[in-house]
This record gives C-alpha cells, sequence and structure tokens, in this order.
C-alpha cells in the first residue's frame, strides 16, 4: 500500500480534532485566493491539528515557529497554549504575515504571538541560550534547516520537541537526481536528527513528512 493513498483524504480531515473552524477555514480560503501558486508553504488541517495536539502533550509555555507564511500554524500552535503562553514566530515576509495578524486577532490568539521579521537564523541567535523552548516548528526555507535545528535544539528544553515539515521533499529524497541545495539540506538534517545523541526522533509520512525530535 502507498505511503499516502490520495483517496483518504477527506477521510483523514474528518478524524482530525479539533475541527477546523471558521477562521481556520476563512484563512485557508484567502490563503488559496490571494497566493495560489504559494499554496505548498500552507500546513494542512489535520496537521495543525497534529502540532496542536503536542503543544498541549509537552505543556508547553513557550513555543518557536520559523516560516510562518499566512499564519495557520501559528494560529493553531498559539491556541494550544495557555492563556500565558508565548509564540515567537519568524518570518521575512511582511506582506504575508499581514494576512496573518488579521487572523490571530479574529481568533483572539494575537497577544500570545511575538512575531518577528526578520532572517530566522538571526532571530534565533539572539534568543537566551538557556534550555526554555518547550516547542519549536520548522517549516521555512529547506537550507535553513540544518541551522534552525542546530540553534533550537540547544535552547530546547528536557522533554521538549522540535517538530520539521516537508522531509520527505515530495519523494526526492530518496531520488539520487534530486541534488537541488533544499534536497541536499534535507537529507543532511534527516540523518543529522536521527544520529543526534541529544534526541529521540522520528520521521512520519504525515503529508510531505514530518520529523518529531524530543530532547532526552
Amino acid at each position: 500500500m502507498d505511503i499516502v493513498n490520495p483517496a483518504l483524504n477527506d477521510y483523514l480531515l474528518a478524524h482530525a480534532s479539533p475541527a477546523a473552524d471558521d477562521v481556520l477555514r476563512d484563512l485557508a480560503a484567502e490563503t488559496r485566493q490571494s497566493l495560489p501558486r504559494h499554496l505548498s508553504m500552507q500546513i494542512t488541517q489535520d496537521e495543525g491539528a497534529f502540532l496542536a495536539l503536542l503543544v498541549r502533550l509537552t505543556g508547553a509555555r513557550l513555543a518557536v515557529e520559523v516560516g510562518t507564511f499566512t499564519g495557520y500554524s501559528a494560529l493553531c500552535i498559539a491556541r494550544a497554549l495557555p492563556a500565558d503562553g508565548r509564540l515567537i514566530a519568524c518570518d521575512v515576509s511582511d506582506e504575508w504575515t499581514q494576512v496573518a495578524r488579521r487572523y490571530w486577532t479574529r481568533a483572539g490568539v494575537a497577544d500570545r504571538i511575538d512575531l518577528r521579521i526578520a532572517p530566522a537564523a538571526d532571530t534565533l541567535r539572539a534568543l537566551p541560550r538557556e534550555e526554555t523552548v518547550d516547542f519549536a516548528f520548522i517549516d521555512a526555507d529547506k537550507a535553513g534547516y540544518p541551522v534552525y535545528y542546530e540553534e533550537l535544539v540547544t535552547r530546547l528544553r528536557p522533554g521538549g520537541v522540535i517538530v520539521l515539515d516537508n522531509v520527505l521533499r515530495e519523494g526526492r529524497v530518496i531520488d539520487p537526481a534530486a541534488q537541488e541545495p533544499a534536497d541536499k539540506a534535507i537529507r543532511e538534517i534527516n540523518d543529522t536528527v536521527t544520529a543526534d545523541p541529544r534526541v529521540d526522533s522520528v520521521l512520519l509520512p504525515l503529508r510531505d513528512g514530518v520529523t518529531v525530535a524530543r530532547k532526552r
């Protein structure tokens, strides 16, 4: 059986909890309409539910996201945080994140999200080096994954979790002909996480591949 059977898509979404509400549906619809060429940058409903579940399971209070786009994943993460929790959201696009801000406000979680418009590597390096991060999500430029992972894992508390998206690269990770910088970077980070003695990890065939790593 194939890892992903397209015929199962609607069934999977119907069994993700919590289900998408009007805010998430409207955000996804606006992104589809206004940025159709960039739809692959937005996570799906079931992946958003998965992130929210992990945030709750870890009891996270401080989360970091690398790659915000129009804010769907940040909204899912922020909703799962306690009222006094905080999400540091890293992105370089003021245009795309303006969409995000509107929906965060509508959902009542804007006060939990600290959006920082700057190269993510710079934002992460400026964070305190203490192990205070509870949860992190990396879904940005693939060539930057090795840097983002290293900056975050050193700041992750024991028992904290890092999630990396798009780690299968639509199957390109096992295609010898796929030699773009992004392909090489994803292969590198997949091997790095697997061999990293600081974490326990699993690579899941969720959508385009999701790695979940828990700091020991």
